[in-house]
């Protein structure tokens, strides 16, 4: 079996190459990302390479190449900065999709994994789960969430253009793991934030809204769920997301924090609003609109039809993410979790 991953040397692409790479080694892996990792360690060293700007005009050709004879092509490429510059981003986000998915039609892979998001959703309720059939129109208030609605429009189109090719969507929750602490710190905080000040000191209350309720997934686990709808050919939509749902108690729990403090979602808007223009951090208050407003997903589907069940939960997983953090993880080789 050959398995292309579109994006691999970040934070899901690694988790996806340790995985196939040491239970899957029958599997012929190749990674493409922009910037070629470290080959000589672990997991990029257990694939071959292919360097692509799936955003760049004539990358369409440069992927068909690199996608014949592959069983399934993974599509995981993701820009997240500068967040002040949507074009540069919807160049990556949905322009590069549309060419990845082109490529695979062209090439005639049987199979494309698209990482969606739960930020692909529509606002839902936080008091009830919500199946993969709810709405994916996005918030229009956050770039990430309208960019993940286009794709999510453009999976559509090429699912009734292309019926023959097993179309799968992920669309898990906050993805965590310890190797990619220092990329989340920077992408989401910035330079002006000591991550580090965390191993002596850990904020005594935590300011939150009482709606910032969401979930999340170790990123080991997510990749269990890829390489189970590779193993099966499973087609269609899958909500990924590990136990317990993440409270404001429970995020602060899972920070170090003894308790959590109410807040309006207005207020912490305002606040990510002003410091996000000031340059102090890098959060735009889109963020806080996908936290606040998209809806709990239910997993059934993915339990039932994958066979999967997470193996670290939610809080244990956001509480490695802050250990690394603390400690400026980072994963060594990869030219963006370091």
């Amino acid at each position: 079996m050959r398995v292309v991953i579109v994006g691999a040397s970040g934070n899901l692409g690694t988790a996806i190459l340790g995985r196939l790479g040491s239970v899957e080694p029958r599997i012929d892996l190749v990674g493409v990302s922009r910037r070629a990792p470290d080959l000589t360690t672990s997991p990029y060293a257990g694939a071959s390479w292919r360097q692509v700007d799936i955003g760049a005009p004539g990358s369409v050709a440069s992927l068909t190449a690199a996608f014949r004879g592959a069983d399934a092509v993974v599509h995981l490429a993701w820009a997240l900065q500068p967040n002040r510059d949507e074009r540069a981003m919807f160049r990556t986000n949905v322009t590069g999709t549309a060419h990845v998915l082109a490529a695979v039609a062209a090439a005639g892979v049987p199979q494309v994994v698209v990482a969606s998001s739960v930020g692909a959703y529509s606002a839902g309720p936080k008091n009830r789960r919500v199946d993969e059939s709810w709405p994916t129109g996005g918030l229009h208030t956050s770039h990430y969430s309208r960019h993940k609605a286009l794709n999510e429009r453009a999976l559509d189109a090429f699912e009734a253009q292309h019926p023959s090719v097993v179309l799968t969507r992920m669309r898990p929750g906050l993805v965590f793991q310890r190797g990619a602490a220092k990329e989340i710190a920077g992408l989401f905080l910035g330079r002006f934030v000591p991550t580090s000040i965390l191993r002596a000191v850990r904020p005594p209350v935590l300011p939150l809204p009482l709606r910032m309720i969401t979930q999340a997934v170790h990123a080991s686990d997510l990749a269990d769920a890829v390489w189970r709808a590779i193993d099966r050919k499973a087609a269609g939509a899958f909500n990924i997301a590990a136990e317990p749902v993440l409270t404001p108690a429970r995020i602060a729990r899972a920070i170090g924090a003894r308790r959590h403090i109410p807040v309006s979602a207005a207020a912490m808007r305002w606040l990510a609003g002003v410091t996000w223009k000031l340059r102090l951090q890098q959060t735009d208050p889109g963020w806080i609109d996908i936290a606040v407003a998209t809806p709990l997903m239910s997993t059934e589907r993915a339990r039932t039809e994958l066979g999967w069940i997470p193996a670290i939960r939610s809080t244990d997983a956001m509480a490695e993410l802050i250990d690394g953090m603390a400690d400026v993880a980072s994963t060594p080789g990869s030219p963006q979790l370091r």
